[in-house]
């Protein structure tokens, strides 16, 4: 399974670190030095929950912004008793 929201579609993605050394120009400087480029990766805050989609309840992995934005819809808790014996 895919790091992916149901909702929004987010998705991993990927980006660059830029290292830097020295001091601004503005700060009186003779400026900033980029010293070193890795790659890294931008990951999505991804839940796993339970929610009503098309009528069933099931998990899907949901982004946590989707969930604060209220596109996720709860089930109803269930009032269960067990039988009196």
């Amino acid at each position: 399974m895919s790091r992916v929201c149901f909702f929004t579609g987010k998705r991993t993605v990927s980006g660059r670190s830029i290292a830097r050394r020295g001091k601004a120009k503005h700060l009186g400087g003779v400026g900033k030095k980029v010293t070193g480029i890795t790659k890294r990766k931008f990951k999505p805050n991804i839940q796993k929950v339970r929610a009503v989609v098309d009528g069933k309840i099931c998990r899907i992995k949901v982004s946590a912004k989707a969930i604060r934005m209220g596109l996720v819809q709860k089930p109803v808790k269930r009032n269960y008793k067990p039988a009196e014996d």
